[in-house]
């Protein structure tokens, strides 16, 4: 895989002290925030971007509070968030809009992507391993509730740290979607 690797920088936030490193595959600039040092054992978060929820805070899906979550945790504990640029499952910002337009309609997220040609999720996860055999990480505890993520990780996973939000009157379909229909641990 080819991919070029940034400089490291500090990035304070309201979740804690930070540093942030950039991996620049093909056109997709990945990030990762971590804590300054690693545990032997680090806490990760694989998390793909979702603009319209942790950007504009949408409560439509619990992105935002998932990338909270994880970022106090990994504070606390140390570890860090990959952050992958695949907005929407992997089919893009614009496809997504139009996927929420279809639910809007009526379908449900699965629903939308396949009226559109796509499959559950197209999110691909191979950089993951990239960036964790960059940092030399062999074992780690993974902060998901999408079992995807757990099989697509090549490293060990010491354990598998759920992340439980409260629904809303806002994401509780689409929860009950991600648990029934793409197996999420909800």
């Amino acid at each position: 895989m080819i991919c070029e690797v940034s400089n490291t920088a500090k990035l304070p936030t309201t979740h804690g002290e930070f540093v942030v490193q950039v991996f620049k595959q093909k056109n997709k600039e990945h990030l990762v925030i971590k804590t300054a040092k690693l545990p032997k054992v680090p806490n990760i978060r694989i998390h793909s971007e979702c603009l319209t929820g942790d950007a504009i805070s949408s409560i439509k899906c619990d992105c935002q509070a998932q990338l909270n979550f994880a970022l106090d945790y990994i504070n606390t504990h140390g570890g860090a968030v990959i952050y992958l640029r695949q907005e929407g499952r992997g089919i893009g910002l614009f496809n997504k809009v139009q996927a929420y337009a279809l639910q809007d309609g009526g379908l449900d997220t699965v629903q939308a992507n396949h009226q559109l040609g796509f499959e559950d999720d197209m999110r691909d996860y191979s950089i993951v391993d990239f960036i964790l055999d960059y940092y030399d990480i062999k074992q780690i505890n993974l902060l998901t509730n999408n079992p995807r993520k757990i099989s697509a990780v090549k490293v060990d996973i010491a354990l598998t740290v759920p992340i439980q939000m409260t629904p809303t009157a806002q994401n509780r379909d689409y929860l009950n979607v991600k648990k029934t229909k793409l197996g999420h641990i909800l």
